[in-house]
């Protein structure tokens, strides 16, 4: 009995004690840290490099001799050169006052960009350190929703969103969403991860963890699922919103002809068959290939000036007419991939202004870009069609607001089905 209770006792005593350092280690944390400082214990400085001001002149503002700038620009180099500095850069100082009141520079952080930074350490004599770091990233997952006026950009700006979600949708539905085409009305949700860097600096977006877009009478969903290691979009049934083809070869203005058999020719001024859309773009637009394949033409092409075709599986083949020129290593026998610049919008050959005049054929055949239909990429394979429907059930409720957050699909890289219609599982 006696021993049970010293070892009570003595198991008391340590609690306490391990109580009493753990209170004393949080009072004396550092609450106001800066690039990894308390700058509670500096005088701090805030600046913008200038102009052609070097890191040099920077810390000769401070007083630090040309002697140990020289020595940080040699033990800096394999960490990050002082000749990298660019202007408009934010750099923070932190400095030590004497009872004199002067200031000794102890550290100077630099920002790279909005997350990453560089600080330099001054010790006194020779004694330099450089240490390079990352600002904390935090993720605040938002819904959005938005009516289209004018298009896709003028939503996201109107309602003030990040400009970068309108590239991310882009690029999620660019095989089946043409955004050039769109009309007044047209509307869609997006789910997205928005980041934070130390809680308070908007730094973009994360991932985009659903969408449905909404164009006329149509909806196009857009679900995150990883299959081959890949995370890509899907459409709601399970078929992937990769196509074989682009929607368009480039961003236009508009479409100022379309395919026709019988149409004015606004330089020879006949009726003749048009077998392409002309796309109105400013000079120089980029221009990409629609799809995999090989460069069978490349070069002047009589009225359609100079011209690119592409030979592609399944009997396809693509023409871009009026180029201004072509994109550097396009050649004849050249193997492209889908969304590969290939050249640029011009308005040579029979052409009174620029754009791009671009064309299909299926067979040989002329075949209307507009009204091509494109087969999809490999769809959700049999093994995986559970977990997928499971996500996209989670997603398509949360666009709709029928799902509790904590209910939400938050990772992908291996997916946990729950049957929340048992008890206890859902928090309803």
């Amino acid at each position: 009995m006696l021993i049970a209770l010293a070892l009570t006792v003595g198991a008391c005593n340590t609690s306490q004690k391990q109580n009493t350092e753990t209170t004393a280690q949080e009072q004396e944390a550092p609450k106001n840290l800066l690039y990894g400082i308390d700058a509670d214990l500096y005088d701090v400085d805030r600046g913008e490099v200038l102009e052609r001001q070097t890191m040099g002149q920077i810390l000769d503002e401070y007083g630090v001799s040309a002697r140990v700038v020289d020595l940080l620009d040699k033990s800096s180099k394999e960490t990050f050169s002082l000749r990298n500095i660019r202007p408009g850069h934010r750099y923070t100082a932190f400095l030590k006052s004497d009872t004199l009141g002067n200031r000794t520079l102890k550290y100077l952080a630099y920002e790279e960009n909005l997350t990453d930074y560089v600080t330099f350490g001054f010790h006194g004599g020779d004694s330099v350190s450089i240490h390079k770091d990352t600002k904390e990233v935090t993720f605040k997952r938002v819904k959005k929703s938005a009516v289209i006026e004018s298009s896709l950009w003028g939503a996201i700006m109107e309602q003030d969103l990040p400009y970068a979600l309108a590239a991310e949708m882009e690029d999620i539905y660019q095989w089946t969403v043409d955004f050039f085409g769109i009309q007044k009305g047209d509307n869609f949700t997006v789910i997205y991860d928005e980041k934070f860097i130390e809680d308070t600096i908007p730094a973009g977006i994360g991932r985009v963890w659903g969408a449905k877009f909404q164009q006329g009478d149509k909806e196009y969903y857009a679900i995150p699922f990883r299959q081959n290691d890949k995370i890509q979009y899907w459409e709601k049934d399970g078929g992937s919103l990769r196509k074989q083809m682009l929607k368009a070869p480039l961003k236009y203005t508009r479409i100022s002809s379309r395919f026709t058999y019988r149409r004015r020719h606004p330089v020879y001024k006949v009726y003749r068959p048009h077998t392409g859309v002309d796309y109105a773009a400013p000079m120089g637009t980029p221009v990409h290939s629609v799809a995999d394949g090989v460069v069978i033409a490349k070069g002047w092409a009589g009225g359609g000036g100079n011209t690119v075709k592409i030979k592609h599986p399944g009997k396809l083949m693509t023409g871009y007419l009026h180029l201004s020129r072509y994109a550097k290593g396009i050649a004849k026998g050249t193997r492209v991939s889908q969304g590969q610049l290939i050249g640029y919008v011009g308005s040579t050959g029979a052409s009174t202004g620029p754009h791009l005049d671009f064309r299909i054929w299926k067979n040989g055949k002329p075949v209307d870009p507009l009204k091509m239909t494109s087969d999809p990429a490999e769809p959700i394979s049999k093994a995986n069609r559970q977990a997928f429907e499971y996500v996209r059930n989670s997603i398509v409720a949360e666009l709709n607001g029928e799902i509790a957050d904590s209910l939400r699909i938050t990772q992908l890289d291996s997916v946990v089905m729950i049957d929340f219609t048992k008890k206890g599982n859902s928090d309803k």
